[in-house]
């Protein structure tokens, strides 16, 4: 199984072999008799490259946790109840929320686990942890239905902000309604909306109004950055701004019409019964920090 993991992985029998130990004649027997003895083809093969088949990759998909059970197993058996996390955590976050919770609490993890080796990326697609080999992501807004295990790591509101410098140029918003006024810096992403939502503070009735402005993103981080030069308003994470509006940076605009919508941030991994230490150790350290 590691093998055929290792000819996935590469593409190829020499670089698996490599990776192995072994020369590229004895992964491509190896191969062979795993596929004989299965009955299908897990790899097509031309002259120039390995495919996995359709069966190859549930193959794949299907023995990854089983080897991470063997290898956790043994961890447990070699080190006792008290197994000491280590190994390669591959993580998945948000730009926004990478940038303000995971990377400036990379160094403490790492300290108190220092044979963990961190191997972070940041985007708002969302990943296939399988395909992707993540081991955790960390995803904000409603969970899709799915075999994947979360646990809730944070709620957050959101904000209407704007630098004072916007603010004193251009004055700020006093209804929702001014904002046409304005320009509303969005994210520029499929599932975005050019609407931000409001509630009347008399009738507590929820509406939404369309917006416009000149500048786009695909994450937080961009916007936030625009906000902060003074290039409009933008509607944020409360976990994202906090520290800015705490030192002045930028000014809450319109909270008498905040709708109260919630955003969910979870840890999101492939769940089975004897989770990599490392897994749980992170999940368990990110939900003290930041919960």
């Amino acid at each position: 199984m590691n093998v055929f993991v290792a000819v996935a992985e590469t593409g190829s029998f020499s670089a698996a072999g490599r990776k192995v130990g072994l020369t590229p004649s004895a992964v491509s027997k190896l191969i062979g008799r795993v596929e004989d003895r299965l009955g299908v083809a897990l790899f097509a093969r031309s002259t120039r490259m390995l495919q996995l088949t359709p069966e190859g990759m549930l193959y794949l998909e299907r023995i990854r946790p089983i080897l991470a059970d063997i290898d956790e197993a043994e961890r447990l058996i070699s080190n006792g109840a008290g197994a000491v996390p280590k190994g390669r955590l591959r993580i998945s976050a948000s730009v926004a929320f990478g940038e303000c919770c995971i990377l400036p609490l990379a160094p403490q993890f790492l300290a108190l686990y220092p044979q963990v080796e961190l191997d972070i990326s940041l985007t708002d697609a969302v990943v296939d942890l399988v395909d992707d080999r993540t081991d955790i992501a960390l995803r904000s807004g409603p969970l899709r239905d799915s075999a994947l295990k979360a646990r809730k790591l944070l709620e957050s509101g959101r904000v209407i902000v704007a630098s004072p410098d916007y603010l004193k140029r251009v004055g700020a918003p006093t209804t929702p309604h001014d904002l046409a006024a304005h320009n509303c810096l969005r994210f520029n992403f499929r599932r975005s909306l050019d609407e931000w939502p409001f509630r009347d503070p008399t009738s507590g009735e929820p509406y939404s109004l369309a917006v416009t402005g000149n500048a786009h993103g695909n994450n937080g981080v961009i916007l936030r950055q625009l906000a902060l030069q003074g290039v409009g308003l933008a509607r944020l994470g409360c976990f994202h701004v906090a520290d800015d509006i705490a030192a002045g940076r930028l000014v809450p605009v319109l909270e008498s019409y905040n709708p109260g919508d919630i955003e969910m941030i979870h840890a999101v991994y492939v769940g089975h019964e004897n989770l990599a230490v490392r897994i749980r150790a992170f999940i368990d350290f990110l939900a003290d920090a930041v919960g």
